[in-house]
């Protein structure tokens, strides 16, 4: 098999993963946002990143069409249940606004990292037209991982205080 071909396969399976993980994000989010009650900016960051989120899986599946591909059914379905179950483990803490942000931070690290490989096998593929696209859902991943860099210190310290205040301070 030839490097094109390589790259062709690896970039298939890559974004069929991408998509997944997309799903995936969605079935974190949302939960997320349905329970949040004491953090309006956070809840503000929430809904737009869902909105951002739709548009990604809106690019993947373009890319894949033009490749006469399709998403994964079953990953979707599977990664998407793993994210609901994420969330609702979180649920039950204590702490589970912290906890979100926390799991939040490393998961939008996670895509960008899952972008930036998909951003090389495009190339290595000679999949261009891909570029444009798998760049904006990039930006998009770190401009998030950025607002919940600078929301983590505010999160926490709304967290303690609604604590120290005897209101509810985990959602």
């Amino acid at each position: 098999m030839d490097t094109a071909t390589a790259a062709r396969e690896v970039f298939v399976t890559g974004l069929k993963n991408a998509h997944a993980m997309e799903n995936q994000a969605l079935s974190i989010m949302q939960p997320q946002l349905n329970r949040l009650e004491n953090y309006p900016e956070l809840s503000a960051m929430l809904d737009q990143h869902i909105r951002e989120t739709e548009g990604q899986l809106t690019r993947l599946e373009e890319i894949l069409d033009s490749l006469s591909e399709k998403a994964s059914g079953l990953k979707d379905t599977m990664l998407s249940a793993s994210g609901a179950m994420a969330a609702l483990t979180h649920s039950a803490a204590p702490d589970e606004v912290v906890k979100n942000s926390l799991a939040n931070f490393a998961f939008e690290h996670f895509e960008i990292a899952a972008y930036r490989s998909l951003i090389t096998t495009a190339e290595l593929a000679g999949m261009q037209s891909a570029l444009p696209l798998l760049e904006q859902n990039l930006d998009e991943e770190r401009r998030m991982a950025e607002r919940i860099d600078q929301s983590l210190a505010p999160t926490t310290e709304r967290f303690v205080m609604l604590k120290a205040s005897g209101q509810r301070a985990d959602i």
